[in-house]
């Protein structure tokens, strides 16, 4: 059976040649007589794939010396709580709530401290980008221990164009969907992470980058288990537990590819093509329009619909008859998002506007009478 147009959201698309030469080594890796999955985490063998991933990940995204990396497991939301139990270390912190996991993130630090909403889109029901003027007002205070966004809002399809200006308070962001699909400068930031499962690799991976003077002294809270505790695991090197070997391996082979393609400027432009075509049909479209403003349209996740749910809903059972799939939008808003991760190629998305144009010519009239 031919691989179908994976625009799924995350779990997404991999490289296929990345998929190939984790098959290659998977009885076998690398003359070892063993697969990763059966490796231990304290062998020497292991030890290396580890440094070879971090290392990887430091050249790509130029990250300072002062600045440690971890690979962790629980996702982002698990972050959501480590994050206060880490850097709250006054008991207040700013967030910004651009969409449905940046609320979330909210809503689980105020279980910690206070949790102060410094701007929120909600009201337009997360279609763009909020006002980030608060924002500065309210770090020429002082006495927030951080700012946390959600750079990229994959239910809604919005991406932050300017980050907010923080002044001297450390900037926490999750950049889950936009993780190396263009450069970032690490050094505006206090702490990043991630989900690997967009961008970075498999799901079961978290990536955090987060400022070595930032978790110096510890965690802040005494109830911060010593799972979620930066500061410890730093020190062993994220193997407190068995990590999740594989995926960090995955992970590995996934950096190493980007590297090799260009690094995060040529997969920034790349990307960016992708996306403008896929928006110059949704604005020149009788049929399907955008649902984020063009202000804060995301690169990576591009949401749209007919406007009609059962419309909707054909257009996503059609596409799937083609292969194309996980065009479905997400359970909280409908309608239809295309996630153009990394591994999605140019070819997967001239496919799917293809299938645009031929389900427009057929529905567009009937949705005009609507």
């Amino acid at each position: 059976m031919a691989r179908v147009h994976n625009f799924s959201a995350g779990p997404a698309a991999l490289p296929e040649s990345v998929l190939a030469d984790v098959a290659a080594e998977l009885m076998d890796y690398r003359g070892c007589g063993m697969s990763v999955l059966e490796m231990s985490h304290r062998s020497a063998t292991y030890q290396q794939i580890y440094d070879e991933t971090e290392a990887c990940l430091r050249r790509i995204l130029s990250i300072p010396d002062t600045y440690r990396v971890l690979f962790l497991q629980g996702g982002a939301t698990l972050e959501f709580a480590a994050i206060p139990m880490n850097l709250m270390r006054y008991g207040r912190a700013g967030y910004v709530v651009s969409g449905n996991f940046a609320k979330k993130a909210w809503q689980e630090a105020a279980r910690y401290g206070e949790a102060e909403l410094l701007a929120t889109s909600e009201d337009t029901h997360f279609d763009r980008i909020p006002d980030l003027a608060p924002v500065a007002e309210r770090c020429a205070a002082g006495d927030l221990d951080y700012v946390h966004i959600c750079q990229n809002n994959t239910i809604f399809g919005t991406m932050y164009r300017e980050l907010p200006d923080t002044g001297d308070v450390p900037l926490v962001a999750d950049v889950s969907s936009c993780f190396l699909s263009l450069p970032l400068d690490v050094e505006r930031y206090g702490l990043i992470y991630a989900g690997a499962q967009k961008n970075a690799g498999p799901a079961g991976v978290t990536v955090i980058i987060v400022r070595e003077d930032l978790i110096a002294d510890g965690p802040a809270l005494p109830i911060c288990p010593s799972y979620l505790n930066f500061r410890t695991q730093a020190d062993k090197g994220s193997m407190l537990n068995t990590p999740n070997t594989f995926g960090i391996y995955l992970c590995g082979k996934v950096f190493a590819w980007i590297e090799q393609t260009g690094g995060l400027r040529a997969m920034e432009e790349r990307n960016r093509a992708k996306a403008e075509l896929l928006y110059r049909v949704l604005d020149d479209s009788a049929l399907f329009r955008g649902t984020a403003e063009p202000s804060s349209r995301s690169i990576a996740n591009v949401t749209f619909t007919c406007g009609d749910a059962d419309l909707d809903a054909a257009f996503v059972a059609g596409a799937a008859e083609r292969g194309i799939v996980g065009v479905g939008g997400h359970r909280l808003v409908g309608g239809m998002r295309a996630s153009i991760y990394n591994a999605v190629s140019m070819g997967a998305v001239e496919s799917l506007v293809s299938y645009m144009r031929s389900f427009e010519a057929e529905h567009a009239p009937s949705a005009r009478s609507l």
